[in-house]
């Protein structure tokens, strides 16, 4: 199975803070998994590959989608977010 998931953001600063906080995911992932996160200009690019379950899978997308979530809001309480 494999998902790649595109997040645009206003701009490259918010869409390369938002990468960063993400791309841990890229070297801590379990055996039959591959995640790699990369960034394009104001796009933030996720692939996920997996080999085992399905519910692995969407695990996977569902802990993903909540990182981002979770850097989003921690940017904007930060008042980050609307420097960037």
């Amino acid at each position: 199975m494999e998902a790649e998931i595109s997040l645009q953001y206003e701009n490259k600063r918010l869409a390369e803070a938002i990468a960063n906080a993400v791309s841990p995911d890229n070297f801590k992932a379990p055996k039959g998994l591959q995640i790699k996160t990369t960034l394009k200009d104001k796009e933030v690019f996720t692939r996920i590959k997996c080999k085992g379950k399905t519910a692995t899978f969407i695990a996977t997308i569902d802990d993903l989608l909540f990182s981002v979530s979770t850097a989003e809001k921690t940017l904007k309480k930060a008042r980050i977010l609307d420097k960037l």
